[in-house]
């Protein structure tokens, strides 16, 4: 059984797309969603009806809550609030309001087993959309944050934008990284892949080429109100 993780797709249409025909290619079963469709990206509305085309799992990440809802102080620093929440009025503009209920009953979590192997996904941790736990925390951390009241053998989430894979204890913590906007130096799509046989699986990060002129043409055409900074983004890698 072949499991695929995305995430942190942030409206870039153009790297979700070239993700799903990586995604085809290598046979994947099923394709789980761990949140963060639209906010911040060129086409919102074009990425969240490709996250529904899937007919899949999909869990709430924080800029979902976003959209709901508008960036609050003390979610990000005080500079950057008020043109977080301009970008959040841009994609709502570009949503209805279907769309943002379909954003606001989103899940927090999933679960699943398969050949004996059982999983447990969610986007920051499994209580707060918002906490960040970096690829460097201390196995205690990791530990606690993600693997109290929980009995699974692979742990899976994203929000940072940094992917990894971790073994503690027996068990692993991946990270999945981001389909829309990695922050690891690496200007390609990221994603996992979860292959589980009886009673083993492997995991894999996968990282995928996408158009990614097409996308700064994208924001710079759309009047985005923070054009500058997310070309620069998508061109780096870097946040």
């Amino acid at each position: 059984m072949k499991l695929a993780f995305i995430s942190d797709i942030h409206g870039n249409a153009v790297a979700l797309e070239a993700v799903l025909r990586d995604i085809e290619i290598r046979q994947i079963d099923k394709i789980y969603v761990l949140g963060d469709l639209c906010y911040r990206g060129p086409e919102p509305k074009r990425a969240l009806q490709l996250v529904q085309s899937l007919q899949t799992e999909v869990i709430k990440g924080n800029a979902d809550e976003w959209v709901v809802r508008g960036v609050r102080a003390g979610e990000v620093p005080e500079p950057v609030l008020e043109m977080m929440n301009r970008e959040r009025e841009w994609t709502l503009s570009h949503l209805d309001a279907d769309d943002i209920q379909y954003l606001n009953n989103l899940p927090m979590e999933i679960q699943g087993e398969y050949e004996g192997i059982s999983f447990f996904g969610f986007h920051a941790t499994p209580v707060s959309l918002f906490d960040i736990v970096p690829p460097d925390a201390s196995e205690e951390v990791l530990k606690t944050t993600f693997m109290s009241g929980t009995n699974a053998e692979v742990y899976l989430y994203a929000h940072i934008h940094r992917p990894y894979v971790r073994y503690i204890g027996g068990k692993v913590v991946l990270n999945i990284g981001s389909v829309g906007l990695p922050f690891d130096g690496l200007p390609k799509a990221s994603y996992a892949i979860v292959e589980l046989g009886r009673d083993s699986f492997t995991t894999t990060i996968q990282r995928v080429n996408y158009d990614i002129e097409r996308v700064v043409q994208q924001y710079t055409e759309s009047d985005y109100p923070n054009a500058e900074k997310m070309i620069n983004v998508v061109r780096s890698g870097r946040f």
